[in-house]
């Protein structure tokens, strides 16, 4: 079977270019990332043989956070800079996010002045909101996925389609 590739007059891309794109479940307590190989579905493991991907972020007070197991190791210890779940927070302004019974401290209030109304949850290195909590999970999953498939991170992923399973209001 053969692929149709669409492309601008002389501008089209040689024909047998190897181009990488993956998969990626962002899920509420579990992630991960796939690809296709040999014509079928691999998931992408990461360098200890691990699959999935915890769902958490750790942040500490120099900006430098953890992410999956790591972080879900410090839950305990230090829930309020430990963000799980942040999927259910997505999209929720702060009176609604509350009502969601988390027990990390929220604001409403954007350090930039931008995303007024966006609810951000407020950590050691500073106040994150859950778009950016999300962004550290699918990073990770970039990395795995550029480690796993041999692709380095100057040529990149040609792209991926991420999932969201869950119900949103």
């Amino acid at each position: 079977m053969a692929l149709l590739q669409i492309a601008e007059p002389g501008q089209s891309p040689d024909p047998h270019q190897r181009r990488v794109a993956v998969g990626i479940d962002l899920g509420t307590t579990h992630s991960l990332v796939a690809a296709v190989r040999s014509g079928s579905v691999d998931v992408l493991a990461d360098a200890q043989g691990k699959v999935l991907l915890p769902s958490v972020v750790r942040y500490n007070a120099s900006g430098v956070c953890a992410v999956g197991d790591a972080a879900a190791e410090k839950t305990a210890e230090d829930p309020f800079n430990t963000i799980v779940s942040v999927k259910r927070l997505m999209g929720r302004g702060l009176d609604d996010a509350k009502a969601q019974n988390t027990a990390y401290r929220l604001s409403a209030e954007s350090p930039h002045g931008g995303d007024a109304g966006m609810v951000r949850i407020l950590t050691d290195a500073g106040a994150i909101s859950p778009v950016e909590v999300s962004a550290e999970i699918l990073r990770t999953l970039r990395q795995r996925a550029e480690q796993a498939l041999g692709v380095s991170a100057a040529d990149g992923l040609a792209g991926a389609v991420i999932t969201v399973p869950a119900y949103f209001d």
